[in-house]
């Protein structure tokens, strides 16, 4: 079965005139910064967790998430240090269809995101809650590499990258925001690419 590619490269009008943000370079490359190496990754014992203000707190195995209803999306890639990505496709569950697994309480306002390499990153949950927040497994159409943060990476088309965990093995709904790997070294909290958030 095919999967239709939903085109979502014109959020930008959500937030300002120009497609590439101020500030930013188009590039046909996709560079690879992290802040540390690839971790390692194991099918067999990958665990992705839903935790915190939630109904029902969730565990999957890689299978058991791959299985997740998923759709393919065609984006635009903000880096922070300056590059931008157009028409990048990626597939794999959308937040809010993992969200509403979950159940989220009333009195969550803030996601934490972690990943394998024990990286963190917070956004607030009205930014989470949109379809075009992923958690991706397959870029262009291939498996997501290792280095970008293969099996799943986050994507967060309306954020700069940072905000889109690399190597993504759980999320946690939070009642208090908190700040994650970059935020509490100097990085923007709200992180908006057409408002240069780029440092608090």
């Amino acid at each position: 079965m095919t999967m239709t590619t939903q085109d979502v490269t014109d959020l930008y009008e959500e937030f300002g005139s120009d497609r590439l943000p101020p500030g930013q370079r188009e590039t046909s490359k996709f560079p690879v910064l992290s802040k540390s190496g690839t971790p390692p990754f194991d099918p067999e014992t990958w665990e992705f967790t839903v935790t915190g203000a939630v109904d029902e707190e969730l565990s999957f195995t890689w299978e058991e998430f791959q299985d997740l209803p998923s759709v393919t999306q065609k984006q635009d890639f903000h880096c922070v240090t300056g590059w931008s990505k157009f028409d990048c496709e990626f597939t794999g569950v959308s937040f809010p269809t993992l969200a509403e697994l979950a159940g989220v309480d009333d009195d969550a306002c803030h996601v934490m995101f972690s990943g394998l390499d024990d990286y963190t990153t917070d956004l607030p949950l009205d930014q989470c809650m949109r379809e075009e927040v992923l958690f991706a497994w397959d870029f262009d159409g291939e498996p997501l590499p290792r280095d970008h943060g293969g099996p799943l990476r986050v994507v967060t088309p309306h954020r700069y990258a940072y905000k889109g965990a690399k190597w993504v093995d759980g999320v946690e709904f939070l009642t208090e925001p908190e700040r994650g790997y970059w935020e509490l070294r100097g990085y923007s909290d709200s992180a908006n690419p057409w408002n240069e958030e780029r440092y608090s």
